[in-house]
């Protein structure tokens, strides 16, 4: 069943598992396979929660709605390019099929970023400080850039070779840092509503 508070929890653990996955030394400690792992299991938690953020988005077909469904597409896209980098951390040759669905997913968020961004100005103004909603709104927008840059990072030459790894996982890092803040701060508090959608 979905609820804002297990949406929320559900964004968070895998934000938790994409920045514990990107931080830095990570990989060089316990090794790149461990640390994809970590981004697949974190991308499907994105992609249940990002189903109840989808369930939940009021009215159908409003601004809020659009931004939940481009997110969706957005998760998906990252089990699937997370998925290939386990895939692919085998087998050299295929690490190009790794990056169109990181650079597209990467793309769905950052378009689902603006969306919410214009969903939540349109309820509680472009300016709202104190708004929790629009707090979490904008520090999902960086987020959403952040991982855009991960993904122009994370591009892979003919050669095989990542573009910029070090921006890629930085990318990654910080935008997750975002997600998961974001995540928190719309998380029902005591006895606020479970159920209702925020956008």
């Amino acid at each position: 069943m979905a609820t804002l508070r297990r949406q929320c929890w559900l964004f968070a653990i895998g934000s938790t598992l994409f920045a514990i996955a990107t931080l830095p030394g990570m990989s060089a400690t316990v090794g790149a396979g461990l640390c994809n792992l970590l981004c697949f299991i974190g991308s499907w938690f994105f992609t249940t929660a990002g189903w109840m953020q989808l369930v939940l988005a009021r009215p159908a077909l409003g601004i809020g709605w659009f931004s939940a469904a481009t997110q969706f597409v957005g998760t998906i896209l990252f089990n699937i390019s997370t998925g290939a980098s386990l895939w692919a951390h085998a087998v050299e040759p295929e690490r190009r099929l790794v990056w169109a669905p990181d650079m597209f997913g990467s793309f769905a968020f950052l378009v689902s970023g603006v969306l919410g961004v214009v969903a939540v100005a349109a309820v509680v103004g472009y300016i709202e400080l104190k708004s929790r909603d629009w707090q979490a709104e904008w520090i999902n927008m960086i987020g959403c850039v952040a991982f855009g840059v991960s993904a122009l990072g994370a591009f892979v030459t003919d050669s095989g070779v990542t573009e910029d790894a070090v921006l890629a996982n930085a990318g990654t890092f910080v935008g997750a840092l975002c997600f998961l803040v974001a995540a928190l701060e719309v998380l029902p508090r005591g006895t606020e509503p479970k159920d209702a959608g925020r956008r």
